[in-house]
């Protein structure tokens, strides 16, 4: 592959770091000594800076590093990343989801809880949900994402495994808001790591493989509660509890292991020399930026408060969480109500659980593949695009049917179009985001707030409009329309933008800016394109 950013401003965004467009100029190469991997004792923030200086040196460009393997570098990232990221995300998604499992399972009827009752602890999750993610991203650069991410894994699965002991409504209700705050720095976390690591055309095939072990979960999550609810009477205990409890020890378990097992960011990797942690900080800081060393302008990774008020003030954030609306919304809707939703089909309990795992194992593998694509062909909205209108059509079969395969086939649809459009709107942002104290910022506000949808969508299928939930599968359906319009407005406002800056630098305008306050620009800078 070719160096993700360096785009020419003459060239159409389709030629954006492709693999076959970049040709290396004839400069000298750099000549590092040659070395083993540094053993993980050294001097990590002496580390920083020299790998920084490195690569931000005078005269450096992409034909210094030429001879190096990119590819070969990638797959080491990725043997070293992705799995254990895949594997936090998979058991976070199974412990917020699997209350819908112990629903159909007797948690219910042995709280003596009402339906409203149960979709309040449904709710007041995503409230400490979205209040901590902000805090939290900007905490993980600076505590290291090996020791922030394990620990608060170790909170959340202490409190999955004493949700398991919980005897009324008001136990379970205040467990679900310590999971809330404890869950919330995952996924914006990982999100915006997995950015620090890959560049904008490789980013969303690595956020597919860690998002597709939500879908992972909910087959997982199906298989493993039928498979727990036999133990129903053992420890005297309901099968139900089962669940929360033995669900809630594997994350602990998990989340010590990944304490010698996670990675902080390139500068420091043990796993690579210091000429390839030279090359991968280079690539991602001249991303986005134009391959002339008149107009090539690093992206700054320093934190000041200005970025994060610049990320609160930014318009594509805020419209970009309508985006996201449209798809967290059914999102939360299928992975909440999945079970039940098929129970009142006319399904035993056993039966529903099962016919949850088909759903997540398709929809997992269309977003490993649909990013493949998104990736290859370096673009963004027409994947989301598309997969928002087959949502949309999934939703409209189960609101015009009221046969049961025909909802369920609905049910389906929607769910396999929804797993491939998440990753891609997450890393389209990203890609749009330019600074790393603004990109953290900006990806934990926009899952804070899109996650208020999960808040919403708890209450989007009532038990009373069982067994076809026609409001629900409506309400699903108004969010996925209006995130439709916001794509657009999204769409036509990055094509307007960048051409004005086009005009804007063949005209010069940016001999009036010192790269240090191009740099402060981020992606508010002319030598900055917006990704499509």
């Amino acid at each position: 592959m070719a160096f993700c950013g360096v785009e020419n401003a003459r060239r159409t965004s389709k030629a954006e770091c492709r693999t076959n467009s970049y040709r290396p100029r004839s400069r000298g190469t750099l000549h590092f000594p040659q070395q083993s991997p540094v053993p993980p004792s050294w001097d990590k923030s002496e580390e920083v800076a020299r790998i920084d200086a490195l690569a931000t040196a005078p005269g450096v460009t992409m034909a210094s590093f030429a001879h190096l393997d990119e590819k070969k570098i990638l797959r080491k990232m990725d043997l070293r990343l992705i799995p254990m990221l895949a594997l936090l995300y998979l058991l976070s998604f199974l412990d917020r989801g699997n209350i819908g499992n112990a629903k159909i399972e007797g948690l219910v009827e042995d709280l003596n809880m009402t339906g409203p009752q149960y979709n309040w602890c449904l709710t007041v999750f995503f409230f400490t949900y979205a209040a901590f993610e902000v805090p939290s991203n900007l905490l993980l650069k600076k505590l290291r994402p090996s020791i922030w991410l394990p620990t608060i894994m170790v909170a959340w699965g202490i409190v999955m495994t004493l949700m398991g002991i919980v005897q009324n409504f008001k136990g379970l209700l205040i467990a679900r808001i310590f999971l809330g705050v404890t869950e919330a720095g995952l996924f914006p976390g990982v999100a915006y790591y997995i950015t620090m690591w890959y560049c904008r055309h490789e980013a969303q095939l690595r956020q597919a493989l860690f998002f597709s072990a939500a879908s992972v979960a909910g087959a997982f999550s199906g298989l493993l509660a039928y498979g727990i609810a036999h133990m129903d009477g053992v420890g005297n205990l309901e099968g139900w509890r089962w669940i929360f409890i033995l669900e809630g020890i594997l994350t602990v378990i998990v989340a010590i292991t990944a304490y010698f097992i996670l990675f902080d960011f390139p500068e420091t990797a043990s796993f690579l020399t210091e000429e390839e942690r030279a090359f991968v900080v280079y690539r991602l800081k001249y991303q986005a930026a134009q391959d002339d060393e008149e107009t090539k302008v690093a992206q700054d990774d320093t934190f000041k408060w200005e970025y994060v008020k610049a990320a609160f003030l930014d318009w594509q954030i805020w419209t970009n969480i309508w985006v996201y609306w449209g798809i967290v919304a059914p999102l939360y809707g299928i992975s909440l109500f999945l079970p039940t939703i098929i129970r009142a089909l006319g399904y035993t309990s056993s039966t529903a659980q099962l016919l949850t795992v088909p759903i997540y194992v398709t929809a997992s593998i269309l977003a490993i593949a649909v990013a493949y694509v998104s990736d290859r062909y370096g673009k963004r909205y027409p994947f989301i695009l598309v997969c928002l209108c087959i949502m949309a059509v999934g939703f409209i079969m189960c609101i015009s049917s009221s046969t049961p395969g025909v909802i369920y086939a609905g049910v389906f649809i929607a769910a396999c179009a929804l797993y491939p459009a998440f990753p891609g709107n997450i890393t389209w942002l990203s890609n749009n985001l330019a600074g790393s104290t603004k990109r953290a910022t900006g990806q934990a506000i926009q899952i804070a707030c899109g996650n208020l949808a999960g808040a919403m969508a708890s209450n989007f299928y009532r038990s009373k409009d069982a067994p076809h939930y026609v409001l629900g599968h409506a309400l699903e359906l108004g969010f996925i329309v209006a995130g439709i319009i916001a794509l657009l407005v999204l769409v036509f406002s990055y094509r307007r933008i960048n051409a004005t800056r086009e005009k804007q630098l063949a005209e010069g305008a940016h001999n009036g800016y010192t790269p240090e306050e191009m740099s402060a620009l981020g992606d508010r800078a002319l030598t900055f394109r917006y990704f499509l």
